[in-house]
């Protein structure tokens, strides 16, 4: 006992994160209890099964929309989904019975919170019990086949600040101090995007949280290694709806955070930057693969190689011309006041000293923002844009690289170009040419 104890102070926590798809079925389910079951000690956060926070965000909203008894059918409809679920995980009579007391008592908390319009407190309560019934299903499965582990509920030391923002010292103190009633355990589950706030009420970290949940929690425990399981082999090279790919094996944190940020779907962007500050490998693994190599994100940089390409959509264009009312170094100055007073960020920025070409993905505050704007700037305005990014080691003395990119799109009408001198190349065009793009870039850069 002694020893084990002494064993597990030098050791160090896996973090293993394992989306909705992996969880899809009740044989995914039980894969990815095998998976998890390795002797190692292991904190596993999980995300609702596939389509059930769809499902609890339709309820929500016709919650708001006032439509009661369609609220209440949809729930009656998830509540037997889980009861199938249960039915068919278990083997058991008492591990049956367990569990379907726990969906029923779910289920029914929701029934009384859908007997009128709800709340946006009450939304996030509704959301949240995707988590609560996964987590809860895969301890009383390990608990049946033999498995010890240890259920932390995630709203005990998952916490944002007043800015809504994860509260980093809180959670690394909540989670080592309960983490030490468990001293000889090896095995721990919690749930991935619900939290509280500062307020104390339940709420969640958006969508693709769980990502965010895995990452905030290697960086307090200082983990050895960050793993986010999805049904993917790895971050691929290009988008595979549009052309032919491959995975890629190995990046560096900037460069899967732009590919996070600028498109690929397979990782969230808020998830790199804890792992980053603590320097926690990052490994992409696929649930229905777990041979396959996947792809590993560490401080570690492959030289002079353009890696991937990506596309986020959705995105408008703003292109200033100054009126000269201002001196030309407070231009900046306004136009950036402008944006930060509505709380929307810049994607991308190109300037000469009176003009400015910049891109957003956020149209809410925009009829506000340009109206702002045209008090120091002429305004024009294009949308259905699409922002193409090009990422590798892509430094400035890596010559080379800047002509393959440039020949690729030499067909294709560009509205501005963006270079970091560091680890992408962005374009912002329309959204018709984004295929094409994206296909002479696999050509040219890949090929």
């Amino acid at each position: 006992m002694e020893k084990q104890k002494m064993d597990r102070k030098q050791e160090k926590f896996k973090i293993l994160k394992f989306g909705g798809t992996s969880l899809g079925t009740v044989e995914r389910i039980k894969h990815v209890a095998n998976l998890i079951c390795n002797n190692e000690l292991n904190l596993v956060v999980l995300s609702a099964m596939s389509g059930t926070t769809n499902s609890l965000a339709e309820i929500a909203s016709l919650l708001f929309n006032g439509d009661i008894d369609g609220a209440q059918r949809d729930i009656k409809r998830l509540e037997s989904k889980y009861i199938e679920v249960a039915d068919k995980l278990y083997l058991s009579a008492k591990s049956i019975e367990e569990a379907k007391k726990f969906i029923l008592c779910s289920f029914s908390s929701l029934q009384t919170i859908a007997q009128s319009p709800i709340s946006s407190k009450q939304e996030k309560i509704i959301l949240s019990q995707g988590e609560l019934l996964i987590t809860r299903l895969m301890h009383i499965y390990l608990k049946e086949i033999g498995i010890v582990s240890v259920l932390l509920p995630a709203i005990e030391f998952m916490r944002t600040d007043r800015n809504g923002e994860p509260d980093i010292h809180f959670i690394k103190r909540n989670v080592c101090k309960l983490l030490k009633h468990y001293p000889n355990n090896r095995l721990f589950i919690t749930q991935g995007y619900i939290c509280r706030n500062v307020s104390g009420e339940i709420d969640n970290l958006q969508r693709g949280g769980s990502d965010y949940t895995a990452s905030l929690l290697g960086s307090a425990l200082n983990a050895c290694e960050i793993q986010i399981w999805t049904d993917i082999d790895g971050l691929h090279n290009n988008d595979p709806r549009v052309s032919t790919t491959a995975p890629v094996r190995t990046l560096t944190f900037d460069e899967a955070s732009k590919l996070a940020y600028f498109g690929a779907k397979i990782l969230h962007p808020t998830c790199i930057l804890p792992a980053k500050l603590k320097n926690i490998p990052v490994r992409l693994l696929n649930t229905m693969n777990p041979q396959a190599p996947g792809t590993l994100i560490s401080d570690t940089a492959d030289t002079g190689k353009i890696k991937a390409v990506a596309a986020k959509d959705n995105v408008t264009y703003i292109k200033l011309r100054s009126h000269y009312k201002i001196p030309c170094y407070r231009f900046l100055e306004k136009i950036f006041h402008c944006f930060a007073q509505s709380h929307t960020p810049i994607d991308l920025v190109v300037t000469s000293n009176v003009e400015i070409s910049l891109s957003i993905d956020n149209k809410i505050h925009l009829p506000k923002i340009i109206s702002m704007l045209e008090r120091y700037a002429d305004v024009s305005v294009e949308d259905d844009m699409v922002i193409i990014c090009v990422v590798g080691d892509l430094k400035w003395y890596n010559v080379g690289f800047e002509h393959q990119i440039v020949e690729a799109l030499k067909d294709i009408p560009v509205r501005m170009i963006s270079y970091g001198d560091n680890c992408d190349v962005s374009f912002v065009m329309r959204r018709d040419d984004k295929k094409r793009a994206l296909e002479a870039l696999s050509q040219r850069v890949f090929s």
